[in-house]
């Protein structure tokens, strides 16, 4: 039985979206980012998270030119940045994104912040990107429920996926249960609460018990709550642990431990604080 986690999550429109991917935020070092996106890929990752404002969108598109696996095989995703939303400017962010990247189409396409006055024309413009068929799947990223609420008013196309902090001291389980119950994936960014959890007396006798340490623990636990996960590293051993999860499962008892360390803590901004 191999470690590796390769389970995919199926989106309203049908499309299979990787449930285990590579973030990418703050690799800022070129030739790093190209070797850890590839040791991803080869180690058996096939979704990476990018954004325009990480900078790294062109380090993202040379290492999946030269990947290991087809583009095809590939889930790509990427994010309009604050400064470039509205209707017009967000199909002009695409545009650049797309040239970066060196793709002629994205797998999801994400509003990155709901930035006030802006989110729902730059939803907008991001559904006539998917009408168009440039990106196969369409969402947001850092929305609250009053905000999807808005969306969901005006959408012709409802968000497939919502991208938020979510870890276990902050489990967000109201917008949870709002996406789940709206046909919206939910994918946890910061999923290891940027590494403050790695010493948690919870997390590490579970691990124990598993043979596992305690970033494989919390990254089940999101896999086991149907939750998407993109784990950041640019340790080759780190990204190899990150996905060795598929050869084990957490107890339901395990699972109410790891829940009960919510204290609903933001590693950080709050969407509302923009």
């Amino acid at each position: 039985m191999s470690k590796v986690f390769t389970a995919t999550k199926e989106l309203t429109n049908g499309i299979a979206m990787p449930q285990l991917g590579l973030g990418v935020y703050k690799m800022t070092d070129p030739q790093q980012t190209f070797e850890s996106i590839s040791y991803a890929i080869d180690t058996g990752y096939r979704a990476i998270d990018t954004a325009t404002i990480y900078e790294n969108e062109r380090e993202t598109g040379e290492a999946v030119r030269h990947a290991s696996v087809p583009r095809k095989e590939l889930f790509i995703t990427s994010k309009v940045w604050n400064t470039d939303q509205g209707y017009d400017e967000t199909l002009r962010a695409f545009e650049a994104s797309l040239e970066r990247l060196g793709f002629d189409y994205l797998d999801l396409y994400l509003t990155h912040w709901p930035v006030p006055e802006k989110y729902t024309a730059t939803y907008k413009a991001i559904e006539r990107l998917y009408d168009e068929k440039l990106i196969r799947a369409i969402g947001v990223s850092n929305h609250h429920v009053h905000h999807l609420e808005k969306i969901l008013a005006k959408a012709n196309v409802a968000p497939m996926v919502n991208q938020i902090e979510l870890h276990p001291r902050l489990t967000q389980e109201p917008l949870r249960a709002f996406c789940q119950a709206n046909g919206i994936a939910v994918t946890s960014w910061s999923p290891i609460a940027r590494g403050q959890l790695l010493e948690e007396p919870t997390l590490l006798e579970i691990g124990e018990k598993y043979g596992k340490t305690p970033a494989q623990v919390i990254i089940r636990w999101h896999l086991q709550n149907d939750l998407i996960v993109i784990p950041k590293s640019v340790t080759p051993e780190r990204i190899k642990e990150n996905c060795e999860v598929a050869d084990f499962e957490l107890s339901s008892s395990d699972m109410e431990s790891v829940n009960a360390l919510n204290r609903d803590e933001r590693t950080g901004t709050d969407p509302d604080s923009l």
